[in-house]
């Protein structure tokens, strides 16, 4: 009687280990599988991203076009979103840190990031634009930006970091680092100008009357923006990437987007 209990407990202690081992693997190895039996999608947001996923300080309310498209996916998923505060600085490493199955906040799709991460397929595009006040005088057009004396702010970790860094020939690139804003170094008379992309500057004109939009003359620096993941497993991002390009077709893209005064950058194909 003890050796058949032995021999059955041993072999139910081996099935055991076998079952934990298999769900650690599917728990480790499909994205998917896991946001669908945890019942939760957590999703990375930049909460000063306006239009996009920008929290207001006042009712602390999350608001913008991932903010509604997170929410619209993960009903489609039957799951619960969690948002994990990031920004662009910390995008990469809260990503492969497995701090968030997702990055929704526009991220733009650059050769760098590639190299470290997965995009889904774009759902908008920008160019980029400057950020000056209205009462600057020296500082009225595109071409005032690249001049000797001038100081152009960019936000770290953001594509105008790298894009302005090889476009500026004479004026110095001042890179701002949280808790510090592009803006704030503009209105303390620190920079000149800052760049930005077409969601962010629809918070320059709709909240203060400083700020004058500069647009480039020409098509400066067109950016796809898209959905960000962790290399390896494809299961997520395949899903993702199935959502983006149903809501493309039935126009809940466009929808979403007029919501936020971002239809001009919409990607329809």
């Amino acid at each position: 009687m003890s050796r058949f209990f032995g021999g059955g407990l041993l072999w139910g202690f081996v099935g055991l280990i076998q079952a934990h081992a298999q769900a650690q693997a599917t728990t480790v190895h499909n994205r998917l599988d896991r946001v669908l039996a945890t019942k939760e999608l957590r999703v990375c947001i930049w909460p000063d991203y306006y239009s996009m996923t920008y929290r207001n300080p006042r009712t602390m309310a999350l608001r913008g076009i991932d903010i509604d498209l997170a929410a619209d996916f993960a009903r489609e998923l039957g799951v619960k979103v969690r948002y994990i505060d990031s920004s662009f600085a910390r995008l990469i490493d809260n990503l492969l840190q497995d701090r968030c199955d997702i990055a929704m906040h526009g991220v733009g799709i650059t050769p760098a990031r590639q190299e470290k991460l997965a995009f889904t397929q774009p759902y908008l595009r920008s160019d980029i634009y400057a950020i000056a006040p209205r009462a600057s005088a020296t500082v009225q057009s595109w071409v005032d930006l690249d001049q000797p004396g001038r100081v152009i702010a960019v936000q770290a970790g953001t594509i105008m970091e790298p894009v302005m860094g090889k476009a500026l020939q004479h004026a110095r690139l001042l890179v701002v680092r949280p808790p510090m804003t592009r803006e704030n170094e503009v209105e303390a008379g620190r920079a000149d100008a800052f760049m930005t992309d077409y969601p962010y500057s629809r918070r320059m004109l709709d909240q203060t009357d400083w700020a004058r939009l500069i647009a480039p003359p020409q098509r400066f620096h067109s950016t796809d923006y898209a959905w960000a993941l962790a290399l390896g497993d494809d299961s997520l991002r395949t899903r993702a990437d199935a959502y983006l390009g149903s809501i493309k077709k039935d126009g809940r893209l466009l929808r979403f987007a007029m919501q936020h005064k971002l239809e001009p950058i919409v990607v329809r194909d």
